[in-house]
């Protein structure tokens, strides 16, 4: 679940360090090849290392990968409280029904209880 809040694990393959690795010219030969192959492969990713190659400051594209993840995971929060609300908004006749069954079955209870232990 954390990985869907990540914009940056799309590909479960290449993860945010080697996306810094590669952009900041610190990788190694075979990790240069390896994000090349999934640039070519996956357009995702080629689309997201030439946006992040077009800021001139790497922590300006750190700002706004944790802007956009923040925004990501608020978005998946709202998400989930409409479908829990939804899910509650369906399901009310059933708890009102549960809730009427309980309660009558208690009294009933208590009624038997009353009626078994006074004197007769």
């Amino acid at each position: 679940m954390s990985d869907l809040k990540n914009i940056l694990s799309n590909s479960n393959i290449i993860d945010e360090q080697l996306f810094q690795k590669y952009l900041a010219g610190t990788a190694s030969a075979e990790e240069r090849f390896f994000v090349e192959n999934q640039m070519a492969e996956d357009d995702i990713v080629n689309e997201a290392i030439e946006g992040l190659q077009n800021f001139k400051d790497p922590q300006l594209a750190q700002t706004y990968v944790a802007q956009l993840n923040s925004q990501l995971q608020k978005q998946i929060g709202k998400r989930k409280k409409r479908q829990f609300n939804k899910l509650i908004k369906e399901q009310s006749w059933t708890i009102i029904a549960i809730i009427v069954v309980l309660t009558i079955s208690a009294i009933a209870y208590f009624t038997i209880q009353l009626l078994h232990h006074s004197p007769r």
